[in-house]
C-alpha cells in the first residue's frame, strides 16, 4: 500500500533538482506528507504539479514559491567540449547519471536522460556547461511527461544504489587495510624508540575501525 509520501512523490517530476530545499523529490514529498512543507515549492512541476498535489492532499492551492525558482521550459545541459578538462565533478553532481566521461577525458550529456536539474552548472570549475531550452513555449507538466519522470526516478535510485554499494566496498577495503596494520603494527611502525608511538598508532587505527563500523551500522 503506497504511503502518503509515495503518492505525493508520484506527482513530482523527479528532476531531483533540490530547488524545493530538500535533497530529492521523495524527501520533499515526505515533508509535505508530514505537514512540514508547503506544496508550492517545485518549479519543475509548475502550477499544474502544485494543483495535483493540492487535489491529493486536500490542501489549498498556492502560487508557486518564487524563492525556489520560477516555472520554465525543460532545459538540457550542454558541455562545451573545447573547454572541458575532464575533472568528473559534473558526473558526480548529476543525480540521474546522464553525463558520460572519465578522468581527464571530454564529457558529454545524454540529452534524452537530462532532467535540466542544473546541479552540474556550479560543479564545473571552468564554466563549460550551459543550458539549452528544448520545449519552448511549454513549461511544467506541459514540458515533461509521467513516463520521463518515472524513468528519471529509476535512474536516480539506480545511481544511489550503485554509489552506496561502492561506498560499502570502499569501507570494507579500508577495514582490511586497517586490520592488517593493526595485526602487524610492531613491524610497520617507524620510530619505535619514541615512547608510546606504537600505542598511539594502535589507538588511531582502532578509532578508524570503530568509526567505520558505526557509519555502516547507520546506513539503511
Amino acid at each position: 500500500m503506497p504511503t502518503a509520501a509515495d503518492q505525493i512523490d508520484a506527482l513530482l517530476p523527479q528532476t531531483q533538482c533540490t530547488r524545493c530545499g530538500y535533497p530529492d523529490c521523495h524527501a520533499y514529498a515526505q515533508a509535505i506528507a508530514d505537514g512540514q512543507s508547503d506544496i508550492n515549492r517545485c518549479p519543475p512541476g509548475g502550477t499544474e504539479g502544485m494543483r495535483r498535489i493540492a487535489a491529493l492532499t486536500g490542501r489549498p492551492a498556492l502560487p508557486l514559491d518564487e524563492n525556489c525558482g520560477i516555472e520554465g521550459p525543460l532545459t538540457v545541459a550542454v558541455i562545451d567540449e573545447a573547454w572541458c578538462i575532464g575533472c568528473t565533478l559534473c558526473i558526480k553532481a548529476c543525480p540521474v547519471d546522464c553525463i558520460v566521461g572519465t578522468h581527464k577525458q571530454m564529457h558529454t550529456v545524454i540529452d534524452a536522460q537530462c532532467t535540466g536539474c542544473e546541479l552540474c552548472l556550479p560543479a564545473c570549475p571552468v564554466d563549460c556547461i550551459s543550458l539549452e531550452v528544448v520545449t519552448p513555449g511549454r513549461t511544467g507538466w506541459q514540458a515533461w511527461t509521467v513516463t520521463q519522470a518515472a524513468e528519471a526516478r529509476t535512474r536516480y535510485l539506480d545511481r544511489n544504489q550503485r554509489r552506496s554499494g561502492a561506498d560499502v566496498r570502499h569501507a570494507e577495503q579500508l577495514d582490511l587495510k586497517a586490520r592488517h596494520k593493526l595485526e602487524h603494527l610492531d613491524a610497520l611502525t617507524l620510530h619505535t624508540e619514541v615512547p608510546g608511538e606504537i600505542e598511539r598508532k594502535r589507538s588511531v587505527i582502532e578509532a578508524v575501525l570503530a568509526r567505520s563500523r558505526s557509519q555502516r551500522a547507520t546506513k539503511p
